[in-house]
């Protein structure tokens, strides 16, 4: 049966469910699900995505709920399996981001419009190389400690699909590093993520001042780590910050 009392707990995966036409389905979302903006403001929030308020998701009675293997914690998510169908996603590439939509909207009877979504962003997402030498990227989502995407990531594979090389692929996750640790690695550009830390144009000359030969500027983090319907909007983006830093 179509699921009709959908939460979600991932906020690239709440805005790909309205984008699929579900405005009545989802009834619950997280405090972090902030897109569409016309439409989340009238759903119930059940947390944060680390931090669910179990009881409130029990009271909503949902029949599927999506969640994330990066984005959630384990317990709280084994804990609502003992209950509910939860379908758990597991994003680090492209070709895992374009299954994952066509896995939900089969789940949620959506299919031809997640097949059909996931055709554009693969059409969309076609790329050249900036050059045969691409620029280096150290990626920071965090500050204080300094943190930085590394190989094993979805921005990693977005900063790929740009033709730029990750200063930090040969390490894992999110790892924490130094200004030491940015000034061994040379990157060509530093790219400062407005999100989870609302990076601005203000933090760019502390970075300037850490690694003078790279050039710092401020990305949409949503960009670049948001798997889902989000996509769609990734290539045009893309294609623009190449033009930028290559005048």
């Amino acid at each position: 049966m179509t699921p009709q009392r959908i939460i979600s707990v991932v906020p690239s995966q709440t805005e790909l469910l309205f984008d699929l036409g579900l405005d009545k389905e989802i009834i619950g979302i997280t405090k972090f699900c902030i897109r569409p903006a016309e439409k989340v403001r009238d759903r119930f929030l059940v947390g944060g995505t680390k931090t669910l308020h179990l009881d409130q998701i029990h009271a909503l009675r949902p029949d599927l709920i999506l969640a994330n293997k990066e984005e959630n914690t384990r317990e709280q998510i084994e804990e609502l399996q003992r209950h509910y169908p939860v379908h758990i996603t597991d994003v680090t590439s492209l070709p895992e981001a374009l299954a994952m939509i066509r896995e939900v909207g089969e789940l949620v009877g959506k299919a031809q419009q997640a097949n059909d979504l996931a055709q554009q962003i693969a059409a969309s997402l076609t790329y050249q190389s900036l050059s045969s030498s691409p620029l280096s990227v150290a990626y920071l989502i965090w500050r204080n400690p300094y943190m930085v995407a590394a190989g094993d990531t979805f921005i990693n594979a977005m900063l790929e699909a740009a033709g730029f090389q990750n200063a930090f692929a040969g390490h894992t996750r999110y790892p924490e590093v130094t200004p030491d640790d940015l000034r061994a690695a040379i990157p060509d550009l530093i790219f400062l993520s407005s999100e989870p830390y609302p990076f601005t144009e203000k933090h760019i000359a502390e970075f300037e001042k850490v690694c003078p030969s790279a050039r710092v500027r401020v990305v949409d983090g949503e960009v670049f780590s948001w798997y889902g319907s989000r996509l769609l909007q990734t290539g045009p983006y893309l294609r623009n910050l190449q033009n930028e830093i290559m005048t």
